[in-house]
Protein backbone atom coordinates (compact mmCIF):
# COMPACT_ATOMS: atom_id res chain seq x y z
CA UNK A 1 0.00 0.00 0.00
CA UNK A 2 0.99 3.47 -0.50
CA UNK A 3 0.56 4.55 3.06
CA UNK A 4 -2.36 3.28 5.12
CA UNK A 5 -4.69 5.51 5.78
CA UNK A 6 -6.72 3.95 8.57
CA UNK A 7 -3.81 4.53 10.65
CA UNK A 8 -3.07 8.20 10.70
CA UNK A 9 0.17 7.71 12.22
CA UNK A 10 1.85 6.71 9.15
CA UNK A 11 1.01 10.56 8.32
CA UNK A 12 1.43 14.05 9.44
CA UNK A 13 -1.77 16.12 9.28
CA UNK A 14 0.27 18.56 7.81
CA UNK A 15 0.89 16.09 4.54
CA UNK A 16 -2.37 15.88 3.32
CA UNK A 17 -3.12 19.10 1.51
CA UNK A 18 -6.63 20.91 2.26
CA UNK A 19 -7.62 20.44 -1.60
CA UNK A 20 -7.45 16.55 -0.98
CA UNK A 21 -10.26 16.73 1.10
CA UNK A 22 -12.59 18.49 -1.57
CA UNK A 23 -15.16 15.19 -2.31
CA UNK A 24 -14.38 13.71 -6.22
CA UNK A 25 -16.35 11.76 -8.01
CA UNK A 26 -14.34 8.15 -7.33
CA UNK A 27 -14.23 6.36 -10.72
CA UNK A 28 -14.92 2.50 -11.03
CA UNK A 29 -11.79 0.52 -10.82
CA UNK A 30 -11.42 -1.97 -13.82
CA UNK A 31 -12.64 -5.47 -13.41
CA UNK A 32 -10.10 -7.86 -12.58
CA UNK A 33 -12.19 -10.82 -13.86
CA UNK A 34 -11.05 -9.59 -17.52
CA UNK A 35 -8.83 -11.94 -19.65
CA UNK A 36 -5.24 -11.47 -19.47
CA UNK A 37 -3.31 -14.42 -20.46
CA UNK A 38 -0.80 -13.36 -23.37
CA UNK A 39 0.80 -9.98 -23.99
CA UNK A 40 -1.69 -7.37 -24.64
CA UNK A 41 -1.62 -5.14 -27.53
CA UNK A 42 -1.14 -1.73 -25.34
CA UNK A 43 -2.08 1.36 -26.98
CA UNK A 44 0.83 3.88 -26.81
CA UNK A 45 1.39 6.52 -24.48
CA UNK A 46 0.16 10.13 -25.52
CA UNK A 47 3.05 12.79 -25.45
CA UNK A 48 0.77 14.08 -22.29
CA UNK A 49 0.28 17.84 -21.13
CA UNK A 50 1.91 17.03 -17.66
CA UNK A 51 -1.42 18.99 -16.18
CA UNK A 52 -3.75 16.51 -17.42
CA UNK A 53 -2.05 13.62 -17.80
CA UNK A 54 -4.48 10.30 -17.40
CA UNK A 55 -2.24 8.31 -14.71
CA UNK A 56 -2.84 4.38 -13.10
CA UNK A 57 -3.13 3.52 -10.01
CA UNK A 58 -2.17 0.11 -9.65
CA UNK A 59 -3.15 0.03 -5.64
CA UNK A 60 -5.15 -2.84 -4.00
CA UNK A 61 -6.55 -0.53 -0.62
CA UNK A 62 -9.89 1.42 -1.55
CA UNK A 63 -8.78 3.97 0.59
CA UNK A 64 -5.55 4.97 -0.86
CA UNK A 65 -7.04 4.94 -4.02
CA UNK A 66 -9.85 7.01 -2.98
CA UNK A 67 -7.26 9.73 -1.59
CA UNK A 68 -4.95 9.80 -4.29
CA UNK A 69 -8.05 10.13 -6.68
CA UNK A 70 -9.60 13.13 -4.70
CA UNK A 71 -5.87 14.75 -4.51
CA UNK A 72 -4.97 14.06 -8.17
CA UNK A 73 -7.71 15.18 -9.69
CA UNK A 74 -7.96 18.15 -7.74
CA UNK A 75 -4.24 18.85 -9.55
CA UNK A 76 -6.12 18.10 -13.29
CA UNK A 77 -5.24 14.40 -13.99
CA UNK A 78 -7.57 11.78 -14.95
CA UNK A 79 -7.00 8.67 -12.81
CA UNK A 80 -7.49 5.31 -13.00
CA UNK A 81 -7.14 2.33 -10.38
CA UNK A 82 -6.81 -1.19 -10.86
CA UNK A 83 -6.26 -3.17 -7.93
CA UNK A 84 -4.20 -6.18 -9.40
CA UNK A 85 -2.39 -7.32 -12.39
CA UNK A 86 -5.02 -8.41 -14.40
CA UNK A 87 -6.95 -5.11 -14.09
CA UNK A 88 -3.84 -3.65 -15.09
CA UNK A 89 -3.15 -5.20 -17.79
CA UNK A 90 -6.46 -4.98 -19.05
CA UNK A 91 -5.89 -0.69 -18.34
CA UNK A 92 -3.18 -0.38 -20.31
CA UNK A 93 -4.86 -2.56 -23.30
CA UNK A 94 -7.66 -0.83 -23.28
CA UNK A 95 -7.26 2.72 -23.29
CA UNK A 96 -4.64 5.16 -23.18
CA UNK A 97 -2.59 5.65 -19.82
CA UNK A 98 0.47 8.38 -19.75
CA UNK A 99 1.80 7.28 -16.47
CA UNK A 100 1.21 3.98 -14.07
CA UNK A 101 2.01 4.47 -9.77
CA UNK A 102 2.46 1.08 -9.21
CA UNK A 103 2.51 -0.31 -5.42
CA UNK A 104 5.28 -3.02 -4.97
CA UNK A 105 3.44 -4.53 -1.92
CA UNK A 106 0.08 -5.80 -3.95
CA UNK A 107 -0.97 -9.25 -2.87
CA UNK A 108 -0.83 -12.01 -5.30
CA UNK A 109 1.49 -11.04 -8.03
CA UNK A 110 4.56 -9.70 -7.47
CA UNK A 111 4.84 -6.07 -7.87
CA UNK A 112 8.48 -6.43 -9.70
CA UNK A 113 6.58 -9.24 -12.08
CA UNK A 114 4.46 -6.46 -13.08
CA UNK A 115 7.13 -3.47 -13.96
CA UNK A 116 8.80 -6.39 -15.99
CA UNK A 117 6.32 -6.80 -17.67
CA UNK A 118 4.95 -3.12 -18.34
CA UNK A 119 8.88 -2.63 -19.50
CA UNK A 120 8.45 -5.73 -21.97
CA UNK A 121 4.78 -4.66 -23.47
CA UNK A 122 4.05 -0.50 -22.70
CA UNK A 123 6.61 1.64 -23.24
CA UNK A 124 5.18 4.70 -20.84
CA UNK A 125 6.47 6.25 -17.45
CA UNK A 126 6.41 3.75 -14.03
CA UNK A 127 6.85 5.11 -10.95
CA UNK A 128 7.23 2.77 -7.61
CA UNK A 129 6.18 2.03 -4.96
CA UNK A 130 7.99 0.90 -1.92
CA UNK A 131 8.35 0.78 2.14
CA UNK A 132 11.70 2.11 3.77
CA UNK A 133 13.05 -1.49 4.74
CA UNK A 134 12.14 -2.20 0.62
CA UNK A 135 15.76 -0.67 -0.08
CA UNK A 136 16.25 -4.21 -2.76
CA UNK A 137 13.16 -3.84 -4.11
CA UNK A 138 13.54 -0.69 -5.18
CA UNK A 139 17.00 -0.73 -6.58
CA UNK A 140 15.53 -4.00 -8.23
CA UNK A 141 12.40 -2.27 -10.02
CA UNK A 142 14.94 0.80 -11.21
CA UNK A 143 16.70 -2.18 -12.32
CA UNK A 144 13.60 -3.62 -14.37
CA UNK A 145 13.14 -0.26 -16.10
CA UNK A 146 10.62 1.79 -13.60
CA UNK A 147 11.45 5.13 -14.12
CA UNK A 148 11.43 6.66 -10.44
CA UNK A 149 10.20 5.63 -7.35
CA UNK A 150 8.40 6.97 -4.01
CA UNK A 151 8.95 5.33 -0.23
CA UNK A 152 6.29 5.19 1.68
CA UNK A 153 5.28 7.09 3.56
CA UNK A 154 5.16 10.11 2.18
CA UNK A 155 3.89 13.56 1.07
CA UNK A 156 1.36 13.90 -1.54
CA UNK A 157 2.60 17.20 -2.39
CA UNK A 158 5.73 15.03 -2.88
CA UNK A 159 4.28 12.58 -4.89
CA UNK A 160 2.58 15.33 -7.18
CA UNK A 161 6.41 16.44 -7.79
CA UNK A 162 7.42 13.47 -8.48
CA UNK A 163 4.72 12.48 -11.19
CA UNK A 164 5.04 15.94 -12.34
CA UNK A 165 8.82 16.00 -12.91
CA UNK A 166 8.45 12.41 -14.62
CA UNK A 167 5.73 13.38 -17.23
CA UNK A 168 7.78 16.74 -18.22
CA UNK A 169 10.80 14.18 -19.50
CA UNK A 170 8.18 12.19 -21.37
CA UNK A 171 6.29 15.63 -22.98
CA UNK A 172 10.13 16.85 -23.78
CA UNK A 173 11.17 14.17 -25.80
CA UNK A 174 9.60 14.80 -29.02
CA UNK A 175 11.04 18.29 -29.75
CA UNK A 176 10.13 20.18 -32.95
CA UNK A 177 11.91 18.66 -36.33
CA UNK A 178 14.83 20.70 -37.30
CA UNK A 179 18.92 20.51 -37.66
CA UNK A 180 20.34 19.05 -34.96
CA UNK A 181 17.72 16.15 -33.61
CA UNK A 182 20.19 13.06 -34.20
CA UNK A 183 23.30 12.58 -31.77
CA UNK A 184 25.66 10.50 -33.14
CA UNK A 185 28.47 9.28 -31.13
CA UNK A 186 30.83 6.02 -31.32
CA UNK A 187 28.68 4.78 -34.18
CA UNK A 188 25.47 5.09 -32.36
CA UNK A 189 22.46 7.36 -33.58
CA UNK A 190 20.41 8.88 -31.20
CA UNK A 191 16.92 10.36 -32.61
CA UNK A 192 15.36 13.06 -30.71
CA UNK A 193 12.29 13.37 -32.83
CA UNK A 194 11.51 9.26 -32.89
CA UNK A 195 13.25 8.74 -29.05
CA UNK A 196 15.06 5.87 -30.73
CA UNK A 197 18.74 4.38 -30.64
CA UNK A 198 20.10 2.80 -33.31
CA UNK A 199 23.64 1.06 -32.93
CA UNK A 200 27.00 1.03 -35.01
CA UNK A 201 24.48 -1.99 -37.53
CA UNK A 202 21.44 0.45 -37.56
CA UNK A 203 19.27 -1.95 -34.84
CA UNK A 204 17.29 0.31 -33.21
CA UNK A 205 18.15 -0.36 -29.14
CA UNK A 206 14.92 -0.15 -26.40
CA UNK A 207 15.26 2.73 -24.00
CA UNK A 208 13.12 3.14 -21.28
CA UNK A 209 11.61 6.78 -20.27
CA UNK A 210 14.29 7.28 -17.83
CA UNK A 211 17.33 6.17 -19.93
CA UNK A 212 16.76 7.69 -22.71
CA UNK A 213 16.91 10.97 -21.00
CA UNK A 214 19.93 9.98 -18.42
CA UNK A 215 21.59 9.02 -21.90
CA UNK A 216 20.31 12.43 -23.93
CA UNK A 217 21.42 14.51 -20.82
CA UNK A 218 24.70 12.82 -20.70
CA UNK A 219 24.98 12.97 -24.84
CA UNK A 220 24.38 16.54 -24.84
CA UNK A 221 27.08 17.31 -22.63
CA UNK A 222 30.15 15.05 -23.68
CA UNK A 223 33.54 15.50 -21.94
CA UNK A 224 31.69 17.04 -18.75
CA UNK A 225 31.75 15.61 -15.53
CA UNK A 226 28.23 15.91 -14.33
CA UNK A 227 27.19 14.73 -10.47
CA UNK A 228 24.98 12.52 -9.25
CA UNK A 229 23.31 15.64 -7.47
CA UNK A 230 23.11 17.34 -11.11
CA UNK A 231 21.55 14.15 -13.02
CA UNK A 232 18.89 13.58 -10.22
CA UNK A 233 17.89 17.01 -10.15
CA UNK A 234 17.34 16.95 -13.58
CA UNK A 235 16.00 13.47 -13.56
CA UNK A 236 13.68 13.46 -11.24
CA UNK A 237 13.83 17.62 -9.90
CA UNK A 238 15.45 16.28 -6.15
CA UNK A 239 19.05 15.94 -4.88
CA UNK A 240 20.70 12.40 -4.64
CA UNK A 241 20.50 11.37 -0.83
CA UNK A 242 23.68 9.43 0.53
CA UNK A 243 21.76 6.12 0.09
CA UNK A 244 19.93 6.79 -3.45
CA UNK A 245 21.13 4.42 -6.19
CA UNK A 246 18.45 5.70 -8.46
CA UNK A 247 21.07 6.97 -10.69
CA UNK A 248 23.78 4.42 -10.58
CA UNK A 249 20.91 2.19 -11.70
CA UNK A 250 20.30 3.39 -14.61
CA UNK A 251 23.65 4.45 -15.79
CA UNK A 252 24.17 0.57 -15.66
CA UNK A 253 21.61 -0.52 -17.06
CA UNK A 254 22.78 2.58 -20.12
CA UNK A 255 26.33 0.77 -20.20
CA UNK A 256 24.69 -3.08 -20.86
CA UNK A 257 23.46 -1.32 -23.55
CA UNK A 258 26.18 0.52 -25.28
CA UNK A 259 29.24 -0.29 -23.68
CA UNK A 260 31.31 -3.18 -25.29
CA UNK A 261 32.73 -3.96 -21.68
CA UNK A 262 30.41 -3.47 -18.67
CA UNK A 263 33.45 -3.59 -16.62
CA UNK A 264 35.91 -1.46 -17.85
CA UNK A 265 33.48 1.19 -19.81
CA UNK A 266 34.62 3.72 -22.47
CA UNK A 267 31.63 5.70 -23.05
CA UNK A 268 30.57 6.32 -19.90
CA UNK A 269 33.14 6.36 -17.14
CA UNK A 270 33.00 6.96 -13.67
CA UNK A 271 34.88 10.11 -11.58
CA UNK A 272 35.59 9.16 -8.40
CA UNK A 273 33.90 11.39 -5.75
CA UNK A 274 32.82 13.35 -8.28
CA UNK A 275 30.00 12.01 -10.95
CA UNK A 276 29.76 10.55 -14.56
CA UNK A 277 31.38 11.43 -17.72
CA UNK A 278 30.56 11.11 -21.23
CA UNK A 279 33.61 10.54 -23.17
CA UNK A 280 32.49 9.87 -26.96
CA UNK A 281 32.67 12.81 -29.53
CA UNK A 282 29.21 13.89 -30.60
CA UNK A 283 28.05 15.13 -33.71
CA UNK A 284 24.59 16.76 -34.41
CA UNK A 285 23.14 15.88 -37.78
Amino acid sequence: MLFAPRSRSMLDSSSIPEDAAQPVPVRQPLSSSEPADGPVQSPPPSNPNPASAHLLVVEDDPDVVLLLDRYLSTQGFRVTSASDGVAMRAAISHERVDLVLLDLGLPGEDGLDLTRYLREHWRGPVIIVTGRGESVDRVVGLELGADDYVTKPFDLRELLARIRSVLRRVSDRTPASGSGDVLVFAGFRLDSRSRELRDPRGAIIDLTTGEYALLKLLVEHPNRVLSRDDLMSWMHGRDAGPYDRAIDVQIGRLRRKIETNTVEPVLIKSVRSAGYLFTAKVLRE
